[in-house]
Formats: structure tokens, C-alpha cells, sequence
């Protein structure tokens, strides 16, 4: 079957739709979670920008590896991570994907390739391509992504590392979630160049493809074609996915600079609501979308009852894991 110009079977696009109502149920119950008093810190949400996370995660072999932003819960799900540990990492439980020592922002998974979500702006992104030298010189063909917002374009890593890779020709994607604003301010108004990440691209020998980041599809054919172009040592892309988060910047942020007939015609654009036209589209019955809208709002449900009910983390935990044998005893 077809949906416009990407070819995808019914089974295959389902299984993409519930991976983002997962995804989207998870970050509810984390808003829902913290507003009730049991998550700790902020929490910065992605809800609307699912695709990005599902749709390049879809394209990656298993071994890839994956670096994002403090707004990460989409790609640490998409990588394999549970809601459950998620969820409880938010809370602070011993059963947290990182033993509660990451939290919102540093959710990491390193056995499925998800090497973690980062809170400077842009710092991922030398790491990301010392990953994918590591690769490079181990010749195992992985492919290192970053994921990075907008308002990471306007800092040096971010044009140091393009031009690294590039003189390099190392296996790295940059993939720029861009959903308009840094912070609060939109982007538009401090950028010189309309696409902050595919019009540098070309400035270090780049491609660079801007692409509907609500298109669950489009995003992974695109990631598809660069990770292939990467394997075969030709180099990196710059990707930029037009995107649009339904929450404010944090938990703090209301995010009422943003006009009311903007967020409206990005609500339109919702990814879950853009998978389910193009489901219909290609004959899939109404009723098995519900299925899988209800399985996900059961499971992330299940998810949320079992992080609750977690035991808190030990304090005495705190200072393990620090070092790769556990402790710092080695450097003394």
C-alpha cells in the first residue's frame, strides 16, 4: 500500500501510531504526575513531536546510536525504553530507567543505543560525532544521530560539528526538531536564514532536507536515506523536521506568547491525527485504530500504577555508577 508517495504496509503504520500514542499518554501521565506533586524538578514535554522520535527510530538498526535534548521522553521510549521506567525515573523510584539519577532531563538507555538526553544546549552534539568516529574506526557501520531543537543551531558545538563530521565524512545524522521557538523566543526572530539547520548545511558540504516532522512516514524514509548514505561512508546529513510542541517550554510555561491561531493550525497538524488520516486512507478500519489507542491509554495506565508504586531510590545508591568500575577509587 501507499500513502502519498511512501509506501508502508497497514500493519507497519499501525504499529508506528501506537508507538506515538504511547509515547503521547506517557508525557500526560507525566504532566498529570507532576501536577500532582509526585514529579520532581520540571519536566519539559514533547507532546506533538512523536514522529520525529518514532519515524528515525524506525529507520535505525538496533545498534545505532541516539543522543537528545532535556526534551527526550519520546526518544528514550522510541529506543526501547518502558513508560514505566520512565515514569518512575521522574519520580525519583529505584526502578527509574537510570535509578533515579537522570530525571526528566537525562533519561539514558544505553543497552538499546539511546546514550542519553542532555540538559546544555547543543553540548550533545560533539558527542554524538565522537560516537560516530568510535564507530568509524571499529567499522562496524553504526550510524550516531543527534537530536537537537532550534535554538541549538545558533550555538558553536552546533557548527563545530557539522564541520568536523564533515571534513571527516563521519556516520552522524543532525536532526534539528524544529518546532519554532527557543524557549520563548521564535526562532525566526534571531536567525538570520529561514531554516536554521538545513540552509547551514550547505556551508560545510552538507546536505540539508527540511521535512514535515509531524509525518511519521516522511521523517523515517528521510532518516532512512541518510543512514544508508552515512553507512556507505558517504557522510553526514542535516535534517530539519518542522515541528510544533502542544505544551510550553517546561512546566512552568504556559506558553501564552504563542498566538492562538498558530497553535490551532498545529493542532491540525497532529501527529497521531495525520497517522490516523493516512490509516483510513489505506483501508484500515476505524475500530482497529481504537484497539490500538486503547491498548496504549491501558498499558502506559499499567505503567504509571507500577512506577507509583515503586520504592523510592536509596540514598545510598547515589554516588554508584559514576565511574565505569562503580566508584572513584581508581583516580585516588
Amino acid at each position: 500500500m501507499s500513502v502519498g508517495t511512501h509506501s508502508v504496509d497497514a500493519a507497519t503504520l499501525l504499529d508506528l501510531y501506537e508507538q506515538m500514542a504511547v509515547i503521547r499518554r506517557t508525557e500526560q501521565a507525566a504532566h498529570d504526575l507532576f501536577m500532582r506533586g509526585l514529579v520532581k524538578g520540571t519536566t519539559h514535554l514533547a507532546a506533538g513531536q512523536e514522529a520525529v522520535a518514532v519515524g528515525a527510530s524506525a529507520a535505525l538498526r538496533p545498534d545505532d546510536y541516539v543522543f537528545a535534548t532535556y526534551r527526550g521522553h519520546h526518544h528514550a521510549i522510541a529506543r526501547g525504553a518502558t513508560p514505566e521506567e520512565c515514569l518512575a525515573e521522574l519520580m525519583s523510584k529505584a526502578t527509574g530507567v537510570c535509578k533515579a539519577k537522570g530525571g526528566s532531563m537525562h533519561l539514558t538507555k544505553a543497552d538499546r543505543g539511546m546514550l542519553g538526553s542532555y540538559a546544555i544546549v547543543g553540548a550533545h552534539l560533539p558527542m554524538a560525532v565522537g560516537a560516530a568516529w568510535s564507530a568509524r574506526l571499529r567499522g562496524t557501520e553504526q550510524v550516531a544521530v543527534a537530536f537537537f531543537g532550534d535554538g541549538a543551531t545558533n550555538i558553536g558545538a552546533f557548527h563545530e560539528s557539522l564541520n568536523l563530521a564533515a571534513v571527516w565524512k563521519l556516520p552522524v545524522l543532525f536532526v534539528c526538531e524544529n518546532n519554532l521557538y527557543m524557549e520563548y523566543t521564535p526562532i525566526a526572530s534571531v536567525t538570520a536564514v529561514p531554516n536554521p539547520a538545513a540552509d547551514r548545511a550547505a556551508a560545510n558540504g552538507l546536505p540539508g532536507q527540511l521535512l514535515d516532522g509531524n509525518d511519521v512516514l516522511v521523517v523515517r524514509e528521510a532518516v532512512a536515506a541518510a543512514a544508508q548514505r552515512a553507512r556507505r561512508g558517504e557522510g553526514p546529513t542535516v535534517l530539519e523536521a518542522l515541528t510544533y510542541r502542544q505544551f510550553g517550554h517546561s512546566r512552568t510555561d504556559p506558553a501564552k506568547y504563542r498566538p492562538a491561531d498558530e497553535v490551532e493550525q498545529w493542532l491540525r497538524r497532529d501527529p497521531l491525527l495525520v497517522s490516523k488520516e493516512q490509516l483510513l486512507g489505506i483501508g484500515v478500519d476505524a475500530t482497529e485504530i481504537d484497539a490500538a489507542d486503547s491498548r496504549a491509554a491501558a498499558a502506559v495506565a499499567a505503567a504509571s500504577a507500577a512506577a507509583q508504586a515503586a520504592p523510592d531510590a536509596d540514598p545510598a545508591q547515589a554516588l554508584t555508577d559514576v565511574w565505569a568500575d562503580g566508584g572513584a577509587t581508581w583516580r585516588t
